[in-house]
């Protein structure tokens, strides 16, 4: 294996905190493999980048000559996770979770070595233990520790509800770190007080206590808000490979480190060689994004997909052409008396705004074209025939054909 400093750069690279770094530097120091946890509630079953995060850490760990153990949350999704949340999270149902589950697991070994991957299931652990059991674990918390998390408190002080079974949400996960033995636990930094409290259990239970790995939430192509779907900011890790590289194309410059550190494939030193070209000027922004999509779109589709989305790209914009291949959607035109259909009423339709009030101000700032032609301000309505079979283009990027 490497030696201990080594990996401690390439573990630390893109991070936010190791609690306590000494302790994973000693366990390190064996050289022997450890065994890194990373608990996921499958409680949405389409991944973005900004989920594969702790996966491409995992990877990291993987090629290091560690052993990873993915526990997907069966017993805890049952609860779901309170952290960061000023209310109850409505719980999944078993079929929910089941079905969320094997799509998460699908799309996360895209990125994960199978045969360096244990794969379990905590209501394996979780499911059988019985009201003695449980009160045990819980006897090894206080009341005042638990309130110590901030959304806790903050919802105490408020008086929000909490609910009891909440309280036993980061028991249950730390009872997780003891069931699977972790020598390393990862999580965002929302997850601190979880991954202390598995840390805290291991060590009253007599064990060698697991060391802490938070990883910060990746902005989504906004660079402001965390990536979301709620948000409209997320690159999608199913996507295909012209939207995932037009929509890493589209990131604010400032993000890039944060990008090649957090959901690129390319190792440590490369990644801090771009960015030290960059920032010396010796790299353009726009040839280092192009360096980063392309690395991106090939992690999860294949080189020459990558290099067709970058074709694709650039037909688009800079020669300003049609997409060679264009998603069409059957809609019913509301047609007037006089022949004409509304058209932002349309845009709302299928998607392309949120109301027709969004579309009539994409419209008048010049962001929509019928095939190929710029509608001026205030054009809303517009002669059935024009829009039969038409190509719709709104912003930049997004591109229909009307049938």
């Amino acid at each position: 294996m490497r030696p201990s400093s080594e990996q401690l750069h390439i573990i630390k690279s893109g991070g936010a905190t190791i609690v306590p770094e000494a302790a994973l530097v000693e366990k390190l120091d064996r050289g022997q493999p450890l065994r890194i946890k990373l608990g996921v509630d499958p409680t949405a079953p389409d991944l973005h980048l900004g989920h594969a995060v702790p996966l491409r850490k995992l990877r990291q760990f993987q090629d290091l000559g560690h052993t990873v153990v993915l526990i997907i949350g069966n017993g805890t999704a049952l609860i779901g996770d309170p952290s960061g949340r000023n209310s109850t999270r409505p719980p999944l149902t078993p079929e929910e979770i089941a079905v969320n589950a094997e799509t998460y697991v699908e799309q996360a070994f895209r990125i994960l070595d199978p045969e360096k991957t244990e794969l379990t299931w905590n209501n394996d652990w979780l499911g059988p233990l019985q009201m003695a059991d449980i009160l045990k674990l819980a006897a090894q918390f206080t009341v005042a520790r638990i309130l110590e998390r901030d959304d806790f408190a903050s919802r105490y002080t408020n008086q929000q509800p909490i609910s009891l079974h909440e309280f036993l949400y980061p028991l249950m996960q730390a009872y997780d770190s003891v069931a699977i033995r972790a020598d390393v636990e990862m999580g965002g930094t929302d997850q601190l007080f979880n991954l202390l409290a598995g840390r805290e259990l291991m060590e009253k239970l007599g064990m060698e206590p697991q060391a802490c790995l938070t990883l910060p939430l990746l902005e989504g192509t906004d660079g402001v808000q965390k990536m979301s779907k709620s948000y409209g900011n997320y690159i999608g890790i199913t996507e295909s490979p012209s939207d995932m590289f037009g929509k890493v194309m589209s990131i604010p410059d400032a993000i890039m480190p944060r990008y090649l550190f957090l959901a690129s494939t390319f190792d440590v030193d490369k990644s801090e060689q771009l960015i030290a070209d960059w920032q010396s000027e010796k790299l353009h922004p726009n040839a280092l994004k192009r360096l980063l999509a392309a690395n991106i779109v090939t992690a999860y589709h294949s080189e020459a997909a990558a290099t067709e989305a970058e074709a694709e790209f650039d037909r688009v914009f800079k020669q300003h052409e049609t997409p060679a291949e264009i998603d069409e959607i059957s809609v019913d035109l509301a047609v007037d008396a006089e022949g004409q259909v509304y058209l932002p009423g349309v845009l709302a339709e299928i998607g392309f705004a949120s109301s027709a009030s969004e579309a009539r101000r994409l419209i008048d700032g010049g962001g929509v074209q019928v095939d190929s032609q710029v509608l001026t301000p205030g054009e809303y309505q517009l002669a059935v025939e024009r829009l039969q079979n038409a190509v719709l283009k709104a912003g930049k990027r997004r591109f229909i054909r009307l049938v």
